[in-house]
């Protein structure tokens, strides 16, 4: 498909072939890397004319034909890059996306004076572990601790871990019933990316989110019972003035300052993404 081509060439017929992606020109940019085993988009503008060889070109028609049945980037080239992070990712997780990114922000902003306390930090729901492995990368004094209900989901996790070596506490369970028994430690901030989707939201079955299990999407009672769980569950495990952040969808922003409200938090308050999409709502434990 892409025999005698440049690699200008290349990327520009590529993503003009991936029309039902909305980052088509990205998606062809970082699967022709992977074809010709180079790692930045710079190498591509700083030399357009140069030609494929036969074995890169027969490399990039077959990545581009698994792009072509909507299979997501990051599970063709197993990996996602977050916070600067190459996180490896598979199809038994979400795919770690930049709009979480604000969710460290918010983290970073709100305990800037204390980044180099030992505090103790807990990441519910980690999936590949990119919260708890940004935050960890950013505050190497910070105990960290990270839970994840599903098996593959928690292998994947402490792969990242070890490949990044940045050490975090990684927990096998639903929620809070993951940590230890008799868990001797109350947390100075907790945070989570829960399932937040409702079950008949269109956008399931639409681009990668096709390809990631519902359970890691879908929560009940329009999209916000794990929220409303973690909450109330969460006042016994916080210190006093410890912050709960969730990132949850752009629509959901009144309905889960509501949950923080009936349950007796202070200081609530949500933070908008790049985009401007309400995306973060944070709280504090009054008890």
């Amino acid at each position: 498909m892409f025999i005698n081509q440049s690699l200008e060439q290349a990327w520009r017929h590529a993503a003009s072939l991936l029309t039902k992606s909305d980052s088509a020109t990205l998606d062809a940019q970082l699967l022709l890397l992977a074809a010709i085993e180079r790692e930045s988009r710079i190498y591509l503008m700083t030399y357009p004319e140069t030609l494929l060889t036969f074995e890169q070109a027969d490399k990039f028609t077959q990545l581009i034909e698994q792009r072509l049945t909507g299979k997501p980037v990051a599970h063709i080239l197993g990996i996602r890059e977050f916070w600067g992070l190459p996180i490896q990712v598979n199809p038994s997780t979400l795919i770690p996306r930049p709009d979480t990114e604000t969710l460290i922000d918010t983290v970073l902003e709100k305990y800037r004076d204390r980044i180099n306390e030992p505090l103790t930090v807990l990441d519910l729901g980690t999936g590949t572990g990119a919260i708890a492995l940004a935050l960890k990368s950013e505050c190497p004094n910070w105990q960290v601790h990270a839970v994840e209900f599903n098996p593959d989901a928690f292998q994947l996790a402490i792969s990242n871990s070890q490949k990044l070596s940045l050490d975090i506490e990684l927990h096998l369970g639903s929620w809070f019933s993951a940590l230890p028994k008799n868990f001797p430690l109350k947390f100075d901030l907790i945070v989570s990316n829960p399932p937040y989707i409702d079950e008949n939201d269109p956008h399931l079955n639409q681009g990668d989110v096709c390809f990631e299990p519902k359970s890691a999407l879908v929560a009940d009672n329009q999209g916000l019972s794990d929220i409303e769980l973690i909450t109330h569950q969460a006042k016994g495990f916080l210190k006093p003035s410890a912050y709960l952040m969730f990132e949850h969808g752009y629509q959901q922003a009144d309905l889960v300052q509501n949950i923080f409200q009936s349950e007796g938090y202070s200081a609530i308050e949500t933070i908008k993404d790049i985009a401007e999409n309400d995306r973060v709502t944070l709280a504090q434990n009054l008890s």
